[in-house]
């Protein structure tokens, strides 16, 4: 049962905002924080060390994130929260992580943090990531429950909501 299709309830989650835009509205506020606050941390030495720990979570997120949209364009579910869910995506990075896309923004919100060694973008992470659990994620859940029942129910209690 890789994707379990049903066409009654449409509708949305009901978000409160589409997720790309409320990491962007995070990067924002972080860069706006840093000009007002100038504070950055240096690390002495740290030039190739400091770019593999920027490069290496930006790279797998944007992984995660690709894996993820190709795994509900072969579904063939729409990626945008605005737009009524068709199937249940549960093969492929969704047998692993229920929410791949997320999590591979979460990482290129971080490693786009320590690339620009901004304290605020990474003091940010934390009510961005209470935000995105309660304003999205659990949002959604409550509508997938809603929309496909048991499906959605035996696959959340299979695999986990992030990693």
């Amino acid at each position: 049962m890789a994707e379990i299709e049903r066409e009654a309830t449409p509708g949305t989650p009901g978000v409160i905002a589409r997720p790309p835009l409320l990491f962007f509205g995070a990067l924002l506020l972080g860069f706006v924080l840093d000009h007002l606050l100038p504070v950055s941390f240096e690390v002495p030495g740290f030039g190739v060390a400091h770019r593999v720990a920027a490069a290496a979570p930006i790279l797998i997120g944007l992984a995660l994130a690709i894996a993820g949209m190709g795994s509900f364009a072969r579904a063939g579910t729409p990626v945008p929260t605005n737009k009524p869910t068709r199937a249940l995506a549960t093969t492929g990075i969704h047998g692993w992580t229920r929410n791949p896309i997320y999590l591979g923004m979460f990482l290129i919100y971080g490693g786009i943090g320590v690339a620009v060694r901004s304290p605020s973008i990474l003091l940010l992470a934390l009510p961005l990531a209470i935000v995105i659990r309660y304003g999205v994620v659990a949002r959604e859940e409550a509508y997938l429950e809603a929309r496909f029942g048991n499906a959605y129910r035996d696959y959340k209690s299979r695999v986990r909501r992030w990693i």
